[in-house]
């Protein structure tokens, strides 16, 4: 039973006195400073060269305190990890070279299960995809000109019921569905022999994927059942079909007649999520909202850059001034051996070419260092350009001479995708989006690598959309909740994962120092790590789990909160109506929540939730991962359920903690499927399968916020091994707490909160003299209190008994 925070109405008065009491638990460890190399010294070289590809690798471990090293050391870990009777397999995301320092310190490494080979055949797939639809597009244009048809085509008419309600679905195809935003408008008789108009009209809207138009459709109530629609196109086309019965989904189906789903049909990538969300804002004004989130990301750009030079003390790292995209890719470099002896250092700049003449000795041999090169450049071309010597190094070899090397940023996205700092959107759903409805939070793509979440996001705003009109469960959702989705929490780094890196973990931020990877080398190692730079039981906090090396997998970035990601996030935290949340990731399948981290090597771990809570969060997972198995059969298994850092490893300042703990909202993770960018098929079934699982807890939400049943209580009394004793434990009615003293006062919520036993086990057994007098009560999840008990001290129903073994 999570204490929301202090603007629920409900929760008001006992927030304060249940805060106290969970302050109890608060961890304060001596080791709560910034680590200075990620905990325990063992941070292992991290840089990933432009060249170098990173493969998903097993990492055989003995056990967890062998997995708590391997967090510590930064390494980029894949969600996946497996307990077996030999041992732990982790998942590690590594290139060739970063597998080499894994085994130099010991670290057993199995086999390879995923390369990026395919990665590229994802991308692959998915352009071929696109392509088709392109094409057969250009197909249908090409054969209405031949035909001289009509330029507009039904491809279907269903009429099915709804409860009481008669829906008539649309879907077709214009010419024009490419170029033009216009809706169809369908016109429909009122059955058999009645003149078309007769029964109304209804208007269909684009359906657009990945930037490429796939048809009109739409649904709309009709009051008798129609024969035949037209559709008259904006360019003249006319189309007239018939309508026909709807197959009848089984009754067993909770979805019900008519439910519609299945609207992704490739990956998509953050320039196409967000378009996706404006489209269905557009299409449901009355329904939905974009909102632009207040923090600007800081872009999928780079400065331009170049190292010159083979070795550390001899290398000349050149970075432009203006971004690449802004004229940095304009600039180039030229290290010359004048041929001549006794010759200067000097520097010359010709508009955007620069060309270093090489001092040399009086017998004609090069002596100009990589400081006194550096230098130089900054003195005479620094108005374009910033040059340093490679990573800290002293800059004392020798430099040799180097061809015309042009700067660059290296980026590969098309011209569509924006290199300024990229506005971040979530799509806002509800008949009332004004904060006075239970508020659900929903987001996806922290970590940029991960392609099937972000699908999961849309695959449910799109149910949530077009199953209002006519299915009455969703039609109670809309109206009743407030639900945030956010699709991609990191865009410039989605972006770099789909045209540059495919392995990319983290944001493109480069936090690195001149004198450690920041240079042209160092660009796939760039990044925070967005589920990390939270603020509750953070790196910075002394928690494990996050790295402060700006190379790692894990780094938390300078400061809590330091990335605009992150800032967002907190922002829609803010909004004090929101009490649910899914953060969705892949991969693993795993379902998890709160507490995400712990200490180490003491396993201290972030408070856990009271038993009231965690007995709420697993009756919740029960229905949401039923959901989930119901399309086709895959069960989460328990393993894989439960606490973070009960089931997975630590993960200082994760986004789950900071929801929880600093908001009071219930944060679910969705660890989706088993690969970042598992093949189309795959993908559509782990999209299909989990967004069944985000739409169940819309309605858990909605079940919460309808809850007005008061919780029942009562005592369980058994004999103690101590003489005189007897063992006393609480039972209720439904998750719930309970509060209660031993010293014949009235129980309040400064009273003793009935603990767990345990990790994932029941409650507390309380060893109590034979004859104490107990008294207590109950409030579940909802705020219900037992007997409608006043718990300031002053009401008399509450519960009240004696510890006394029943008698036979």
């Amino acid at each position: 039973m999570r204490m929301p925070n202090s603007g629920d109405r409900r929760w008001r008065a006992p927030v304060v006195a249940v805060a106290a009491v969970s302050a109890v638990l608060l961890v304060s460890p001596a080791s709560a400073v910034t680590p200075t190399a990620d905990g325990a010294g063992q941070n292992i070289e991290l840089n990933r060269l432009p060249d170098e590809e990173a493969s998903v690798v097993e990492v055989l471990l003995a056990d967890s305190a062998e997995l708590d090293k391997l967090v510590a050391t930064g390494v980029d870990l894949d969600h996946d990890v497996t307990r077996t009777e030999e041992g732990i397999v982790a998942h590690a995301v590594v290139t060739p070279s970063e597998a080499a320092a894994l085994r130099a310190r010991g670290y057993r490494l199995g086999e390879t299960v995923f390369q990026p080979s395919d990665s590229a055949e994802r991308v692959a797939e998915r352009e071929a995809t696109i392509a088709a639809h392109k094409a057969e597009n250009q197909a249908f244009t090409a054969s209405l000109v031949a035909s001289d048809a009509s330029d507009v085509k039904i491809i279907r008419a269903d009429y099915y019921t709804s409860g009481t309600d008669q829906i008539l679905s649309v879907e077709a195809k214009w010419a024009q569905g490419q170029t033009s935003t216009n809706a169809l408008t369908v016109v429909r008789d009122s059955g058999p022999g009645t003149a078309l108009g007769s029964g109304g009209t209804q208007n269909i809207s684009r359906f657009v994927d990945a930037g490429v138009y796939m048809y009109h459709r739409g649904a709309s109530t009709v009051t008798t059942r129609p024969d035949r629609i037209q559709i008259t196109s904006p360019t003249g086309g006319v189309a007239v079909a018939q309508v026909k019965e709807w197959l009848p989904i089984p009754a067993d189906d909770p979805e019900g007649p008519g439910y519609q789903k299945d609207f992704v049909s490739s990956y998509l990538t953050p320039t196409e999520l967000y378009d996706r969300v404006h489209q269905l804002a557009a299409e449901f004004p009355g329904l939905a909202e974009v909102v632009e989130l207040p923090y600007k990301t800081n872009g999928y750009r780079r400065k331009a850059q170049a190292v010159l030079g083979a070795a550390n003390a001899n290398r000349v790292a050149v970075d432009s001034l203006a971004w690449g995209h802004e004229g940095g890719n304009d600039i180039s470099v030229e290290l010359v051996n004048p041929g001549a002896a006794s010759r200067p250092l000097s520097v010359t700049v010709t508009g955007k070419d620069i060309r270093v003449s090489l001092a040399t000795n009086a017998s004609g041999a090069l002596t100009s260092t990589a400081a006194q090169v550096a230098a130089a450049l900054n003195a005479n071309a620094g108005s374009i350009v910033r040059a340093y010597t490679y990573r800290g190094d002293a800059g004392a070899g020798v430099v040799a001479a180097a061809a015309r090397t042009g700067l660059t940023d290296g980026l590969k996205a098309p011209a569509s995708v924006s290199r300024d700092p990229q506005p971040m959107y979530a799509i806002r759903i509800g008949k009332h989006r004004d904060g006075s409805r239970m508020g659900v939070l929903a987001y996806a793509q922290e970590h940029a690598r991960e392609w099937v979440p972000p699908l999961v996001a849309i695959e449910t705003a799109e149910r949530l959309l077009r199953n209002y009109g006519h299915d009455g469960r969703t039609k109670q959702l809309l109206n009743n909740l407030d639900i945030w989705i956010a699709p991609s929490i990191n865009p410039d780094g989605g972006h770099y994962s789909f045209y540059d890196y495919a392995s990319q973990r983290k944001n493109m931020t480069n936090h690195c120092p001149l004198t450690d990877a920041a240079d042209a080398l160092g660009r796939n190692s760039w990044g925070v790590d967005n589920n990390r730079n939270y603020t509750e039981y953070s790196l910075f906090d002394g928690y494990s789990g996050a790295s402060s090396s700006c190379t790692s997998g894990t780094y938390a970035g300078p400061s809590e909160l330091s990335e605009p990601e992150d800032k967002n996030l907190d922002w829609l935290a803010q909004h004090k109506n929101i009490k649910f949340s899914m953060n969705l990731h892949s991969s693993g399948n795993y379902f998890m929540w709160s507490p995400g981290a712990y200490t180490t090597p003491d396993r201290i771990s972030a408070p856990r939730p009271t038993l009231a809570e965690e007995s709420f969060f697993w009756g919740a997972s029960s229905r949401i991962l039923t959901a989930i198995k119901r399309h086709r059969n895959m069960a989460v298994t328990p393993a894989r359920t439960g606490p973070i850092s009960d089931v997975l490893y630590s993960a200082a300042g994760n986004s789950g903690d900071m929801l929880w703990y600093k908001y009071g909202i219930y944060a679910w993770n969705f660890e989706v499927g088993t690969s970042f960018q598992p093949a189309w098929n795959e993908a559509h079934a782990e999209t299909m399968e989990f967004s069944n699982g985000l739409v169940e807890l819309m309605r858990v939400a909605r079940d919460f916020d309808t809850d007005h049943q008061r919780p029942k209580s009562g005592l369980s009394v058994t004999a103690s091994n101590t003489p005189g004793m007897v063992d006393v434990t609480f039972t209720v009615s439904e998750p719930a707490a309970v509060f209660y003293t031993l010293d014949g006062s009235a129980p309040t919520y400064s009273s003793t909160l009935y603990a767990s036993a345990g990790v994932r086990e029941g409650g507390e057994t309380v060893t109590l003299p034979a004859g104490t007098k107990i008294h207590w009560f109950s409030v579940d999840a909802a705020g219900n209190v037992e007997n409608n008990y006043r718990a300031d001290g002053t009401g008399k129903n509450y519960q009240k008994g004696s510890a006394v073994l029943p008698t036979s």
